[in-house]
This record gives C-alpha cells, structure tokens and sequence, in this order.
C-alpha cells in the first residue's frame, strides 16, 4: 500500500499557533486542585517505557497495598510531583488477563489511599502508536473505579502523541514524523509497520473512527469529542492560557458515561494547555479517566522537560561495578533491528550472543525442554564469561515468528520472553553487570520485574531528550544498578549506541 505523506507545515497552516505556557503555571494548578483534597495520578503503564518522558517518581512491578502504600508514603515524604507508575505489562496479556490486573490494580490502589486520605486519577498509559487493549482497560478502570467508590466516569480523554519520538495528532488525526530523509513529512499512523501489529492492528489514523473501529461501535466516531488544535490553542493571539482552559472545559460539558474526547497534540505547550483545561474541567466537577501515550503524564502534572541524564548523573550515588554492562535486544521493529546494527558495528570490544528464537520455540512443541534448558545455561555461561572482559549485547534472532492467531503470537512472545528473563536473572546473581539496557516493551518489563527482581524503583530521568528512560532500583539483587528501559520503537538508527556509550567503561 502507497503512504500518504504531508507535510507537517501544510496541515498547521489550518491551526493556530501554540499558546506558551510555563510548567510551573500547571504544577500550581494541581497543587491548588489538591490543597483541600490530596490527589495522585495513578498511571497504570501496559509496558515499563511509559516513564521515559517523566523524572524523579515512584514506579511499582508489584501492585499489593503495601506497595501503594510504600509509593504515596515516597511521594509525601519527599515533596515530589503527586503521580506513581504501575508496570502493568498488559500488552503482553491477553483482554482476560490484562482485565483482571487492571482490576486488581485499581482496587489494591483506592484500598491504600483510603487511610492516607488520599484521592485517585487513573492514568492508562499505553502505546503512542495505537497498539493495545483499548476500549478493554479504560472500561475495566471505570467499572472498577464505579464499583469500589459510586463515582462514575464522564469521559475517557485520549492523548496518543509522543512528539519526542515523532507521533503528533492534528486535526484529529494521528500521524508519524518522517525519518532523517523525509524531515518535515507526515504519515498517518494506519499506514504504518505498527498498525500490522499481530496482536493490536489497526485501519483507522483519525482518532474518532479509530474508537469506533476498536469499540467495534459501541462509540461511534460521531459521538467522540475531539479537542483539535482550534481549541487547545483558543487563547494564541492573546498568549492567554486561561482561554485555552476554558475552551477546553467548555468542549467537555456533554462528555458522560465514559465519552470518548481525543485531544490534538504538537507541542510540550499543547500539553500543558491541555492539562489546564482538563484541570478546569475537574474543577466543574466532571470525572476522567485518561488513554494516554508517554509524555502526557509530565505535562498533566506540570513537570518540567528532564534534560537527558550525563554519564554521572546516571551512576549518582552509587559505584559503578567494574564489570561490563548488559544491553538485551528483544523488540523485532525496524528501528530496533537498525539501532542493534549500529551498536554492533560501533562497538567492536562489545560480545555479540544471539539467542536462537526457534530452538526455543522447537523446544516448547515437543519433549525438547530439556535440551531448551540446557541451550539457555549455555547462554548464561557465555554471557556470564564475556562480562568479565567487557560489555555483552544479547539478543533474539531478527527472524520474526508470528501466526495470523493473536493469542499465539503472544505465547510466542512469552516464551522467548521467559528465556530472556531466565538469562538476566542468572547473569545478575552469578556476576552483576555494571549496567543493564533493556530494548522493547515487553523486554524491558519482564527484565525489570523478573530478570532484576525489581519490586520497587525511582524513575530518574531520560537517556536521550524526552526517551529512554532510567531506573534506579531501590531494593533486591539490582539495587543500585541503572536499568535503562528502551522502547522498541523511538530513537534514530544510532541512538542504542549513543546510550551505551554514556553508561559504557570500554566502548
């Protein structure tokens, strides 16, 4: 199929130009919102790289009381911004698991913030390309939150756009910024690698008729609410963000019953705007819910940007090991595939050890699971060997096993996943590596919550501007080492190079 390709300039030429808005105008906004009412956003992640656009805030793998509890008693006890991250990794489930977790989620986190006196938003944060359980998690959210506390949800706003990595929606529509060679372009985001996702495919690049699309038309696309451009920059030719605000509330006034709204976004400022209105809107008394990719969660809560994190910074407060660091590569999309190319090329004292998907899969099929075990000690040991002298990059073969069956592609994920896990998990406790970089969303969760038995981390900032995000563990076998989640699908062909190099000894 022929993409359709503008240029990002032709289709703002119909719009207003943003409105500038400091983050500080934001944060006193949610401060003044909870001065009577303490609130945090909970922001329940289907993959660990929703925090690459956020700084210095909690994020939980385990999601009992005692873990909110641990997290709202962080948030107080160290004045930082009123949001925590759950790593859900319900991209990896299918819709009855990824239910029954965002379930057990919601109420484990209203049962914890009852006796601090705390209110809850909910935040599902999910895929800037369009990819995951959706209508499934914000309707189990809203039913959870409707049965635990009475209080219904007017209206599910969602915010894909990741500008940091190229996804922008205008005029209600959702797009990808062209690469190096096509600067300046746009592609709808249906015309993608990413809407022939095995899993969570999509047809539809405009915003309303994706709803109705995946709400099979429970939501018709004329019933969305869509905030374009026009509205969240109502106050440009004054510079007046009260405007904006207004606007935006205005628009959310028919919004019940779970109303879809999609909201255009270009900008940081955008963002803000957007998060003034929807603070306005709260104020009138309406209830959200938010469907969200990565960034919206530092806008809403008025954080500033996080410029990316220096060599120093990243190991501050702790030792680096003498050992060589870990960079593991599961994500299969192109950019992935490029970013390891370059890494390899570049990195010449780095040992390469691939992982070979089909022994794993061969060995699940038939009586073979032993010879599976046997193959990933094998890794182990080579890896274990090779970080003695130096840094290792571990990855899965680049040949993509997938069926046209949703539920088995994701099996397959899973069980390349576990080998992966099982690998970091012996490396870690038979020679810790100096750092670990995790590529791919569910590389990266399952690594954190079960190769590094991560329970509970600080998110301290980005790597690269406004990507890739770093962890610092605070408890079990990882503690102290920086885990650096990586998203499969952002940066250019170097930037797992540039990362490396930041956190490396020897490269």
């Amino acid at each position: 199929m022929e993409c359709t390709v503008t240029l990002e300039a032709d289709v703002l030429a119909a719009f207003p130009a943003e409105v500038q808005i400091p983050a500080q105008l934001v944060a006193d906004a949610v401060a003044a919102s909870s001065a009577t009412s303490p609130r945090v956003l909970v922001v329940l992640d289907d993959d660990p790289t929703g925090t690459q656009s956020v700084a210095d805030l909690a994020v939980l793998t385990r999601w009992d009381v005692a873990d909110f509890t641990w997290a709202f008693t962080h948030i107080r006890e160290n004045q930082t911004k009123p949001a925590v991250y759950v790593l859900t990794n319900t991209r990896s489930l299918d819709p009855a698991e990824a239910a029954a977790r965002n379930e057990e989620i919601v109420r484990n986190a209203l049962a914890a913030a009852a006796p601090a006196g705390l209110a809850l938003g909910f935040v599902s944060r999910s895929d800037s390309t369009l990819r995951g359980h959706y209508p499934l998690e914000p309707d189990v959210i809203a039913a959870t939150v409707a049965a635990e506390t009475g209080e219904a949800t007017d209206g599910v706003v969602i915010v894909p756009a990741f500008p940091d990595a190229g996804r922008v929606t205008i005029g209600g529509v959702h797009y990808m910024r062209g690469a190096a060679e096509n600067l300046g372009s746009l592609t709808p985001v249906a015309e993608t690698e990413f809407a022939k996702d095995a899993s969570f495919g999509f047809a539809n690049s405009e915003m309303a008729k994706y709803v109705e699309e995946k709400s099979q038309g429970r939501f018709p696309a004329s019933d969305v609410i869509v905030l374009d451009l026009n509205i969240i920059r109502a106050g440009a030719s004054a510079q007046d963000p009260t405007i904006s605000a207004k606007a935006i509330a205005d628009a959310l006034e028919p919004a019940t019953n779970s109303t879809p709204i999609v909201a255009d976004i270009v900008t940081e400022n955008d963002f803000r705007a957007l998060a003034l209105g929807l603070e306005e809107a709260e104020r009138r008394g309406k209830k959200l819910l938010y469907r969200v990719g990565p960034p919206f969660v530092r806008g809403r809560i008025g954080q500033e940007i996080r410029t990316a994190l220096t060599s120093e910074e990243a190991f501050a407060g702790n030792t680096p090991s003498t050992a060589g660091g870990l960079i593991v590569v599961g994500s299969h999309v192109g950019v992935t595939t490029r970013q390891l190319n370059d890494l390899t090329s570049a990195h010449s004292s780095a040992r390469t050890i691939e992982i070979d998907v089909e022994k794993l899969i061969a060995g699940t099929k038939t009586e073979g699971e032993a010879e599976a075990e046997a193959y990933i000690g094998t890794v182990v040991s080579d890896v274990v060997d090779a970080l003695h002298q130096g840094d290792v990059i571990v990855h899965t073969s680049r040949l993509l096993i997938k069926t046209d069956d949703a539920a088995a592609s994701l099996k397959i994920a899973r069980t390349v996943s576990a080998a992966v896990v099982a690998v970091v998990n012996r490396t870690l406790k038979t020679f810790p590596p100096r750092f670990v970089i995790a590529k791919g969303g569910i590389t990266s969760s399952d690594v954190a919550a079960h190769g590094l038995e991560i329970r509970h981390a600080i998110v301290r900032g980005p790597m690269l501007p406004g990507i890739v995000s770093l962890w610092e563990p605070v408890d079990g076998p990882a503690k102290g080492i920086p885990y650096i989640v990586f998203a499969g699908n952002v940066g250019d062909d170097q930037s797992l190079t540039h990362v490396t190099r930041k956190l490396s000894a020897t490269f």
